[in-house]
């Protein structure tokens, strides 16, 4: 039962509404939140609101559609919040005092985070983050991307060889990561880095290796200096403990044959594998020189120099200082040490640098700047006396050393004279690979890999088929005429 008198009010000019809504069983009236648009059909509400918020901007339609005529803008304005404010209260009301609680939102969430998991095209969660993605929460110590990997993923074991140099009676601990070929007729690839890297240089290029060739055998050296290898004094001499830094390309050359004549003796092979020798920068003049002076034999078949050439490593000394003044000198960690490797596009390839980076770097305890203790283990500045001598004549030793050669370059540029007409009479493989930068085996693995691996199956000597010498063929052929003739006299006897 409905009671509704409308009167007007004599100042405001709006109507005034006394709602009573009686219950129809006790006649007495219901306590209902007012609402003065209750007795209006929704029509007619919809009709009286839109009015009034046209009207309300636009005193000269009044007149024709606001029923109610207000005479004062701000009546009007008043008019209008008041009808407004009753409407949203009597909305409200009807709402449940609690939010709607359910497995909706849940269910969203696993729903994106499935998505994410099942499908790399899925760009939801990546315009609207869930909030457990923290998107701007600080970075970790342990991110994927940074955090270190280790050798093991890579190599089997690792070696250390004690050297005694008698020359500087000095005592180099080579360290080296070995993954010994399978059998006798399987290929050993020896690694020699360049200046200022280490043996975990090629760990993610033999990994690949071992993917196409899984009997093949890699030896990855740290050269003097560099990684884990030490050089002291040898014990009992006497002295001030200090030792003259000495990496010129003759003992490069030596510690290179000496490395892989004692790890024959300690793994107990009677006889050397298959050879193909690996340099990259420094490592490839070292390489080079050793293929030259045949000092391992006949058991190198083959050698591959990575992203160096005289020509250029020569121009390229000239700016070197610069390129070390302008590098960082130390580090507050290994993370932020890959970090700037792979933001500065040294290393391009993040899973390369996360397990080659950890062994440029040591702890310094005496560290001026305690918030960077980690510094360079090589002090490439001290190497300049070397630089020269590394790379002169290298394109001529690289052409002249015997067995087959690889020269693998990130650019055609780098090519020299010599080099690019010894190429044209095809005394050597080229290949090119313009996506890579100075660190080839890092930024490209797998291709480099690739590449090396269908170079040893090119010389590999295994597996030729050699066509018959001329006299063996003379010989068989005087064997199959006498036999003829033989069987012809037999026969004219047995006719007689």
């Amino acid at each position: 039962m409905l009671s509704r008198d409308v009167t007007w009010s004599p100042t405001a000019l709006t109507p005034i509404i006394p709602l009573q809504i009686y219950s129809p069983a006790t006649k007495h009236p219901l306590h209902q939140p007012h609402d003065p648009l209750a007795s209006y059909s929704p029509n007619s509400r919809l009709k009286l609101l839109s009015n009034v918020n046209i009207h309300a901007s636009n005193p000269r339609v009044d007149s024709i559609h606001n029923p109610i005529r207000p005479s004062t803008q701000s009546n009007r304005a008043a008019f209008m919040s008041e009808l407004q404010k009753s409407f949203a209260k009597s909305r409200l009301a009807k709402l449940p005092l609690q939010p709607p609680s359910g497995p909706s939102m849940q269910s969203l969430d696993e729903e994106v985070s499935h998505d994410d998991d099942s499908s790399s095209t899925s760009s939801t969660g990546t315009v609207v983050p869930s909030p457990s993605r923290q998107l701007f929460a600080r970075p970790g110590r342990g991110s994927v991307q940074q955090t270190t990997l280790p050798w093991t993923d890579y190599f089997t074991q690792e070696l250390y060889l004690t050297q005694i140099d008698t020359s500087n009676n000095t005592k180099i601990t080579h360290h080296v990561y070995l993954t010994p070929p399978a059998d006798s007729s399987s290929p050993l690839f020896v690694m020699h880095h360049g200046a200022g890297s280490s043996g975990l240089s090629f760990a993610a290029c033999a990994g690949e290796i071992r993917k196409i060739i899984p009997k093949a055998g890699i030896l990855s050296i740290d050269a003097r200096d560099h990684g884990s290898t030490e050089v002291t004094l040898a014990s009992g001499e006497d002295g001030d403990g200090s030792i003259e830094l000495d990496l010129s390309l003759e003992t490069l050359n030596r510690d290179l044959v000496f490395v892989v004549r004692e790890t024959q003796t300690r793994m107990g092979w009677e006889n050397l594998p298959d050879l193909i020798l690996v340099g990259h920068s420094l490592g490839g003049a070292v390489i080079t020189d050793v293929a030259r002076q045949g000092e391992l034999g006949s058991k190198v078949l083959a050698y591959a120099v990575l992203d160096v050439v005289e020509g250029s490593a020569m121009d390229a000394l000239q700016s070197m200082e610069t390129y070390l003044m302008t590098r960082p000198s130390r580090f507050p960690s290994i993370t932020s040490g890959i970090e700037w490797h792979t933001r500065s596009r040294t290393i391009r390839n993040k899973t390369s640098a996360r397990v080659s980076v950890p062994s440029l770097l040591y702890e310094d305890p005496n560290s001026p700047d305690p918030t960077k203790p980690w510094i360079w283990r090589t002090n490439l500045s001290a190497t300049k006396p070397f630089w020269e001598n590394w790379f002169v004549g290298l394109s001529r030793k690289f052409l002249d050393a015997r067995g087959g050669k690889l020269l693998l370059l990130a650019g055609t540029d780098r090519l020299d004279k010599e080099l690019m007409i010894g190429q044209m009479q095809g005394k050597y493989q080229l290949q090119v690979l313009p996506e890579a930068g100075h660190f080839i085996q890092e930024d490209q693995p797998a291709k480099t890999a690739q590449i090396l691996v269908d170079f040893y199956k090119r010389n590999d000597r295994s597996a030729l088929v050699l066509p018959p010498k001329v006299a063996d063929l003379q010989a068989s052929a005087a064997m199959k005429k006498g036999a003829g003739s033989g069987a012809g006299a037999g026969g004219l006897f047995k006719k007689i």
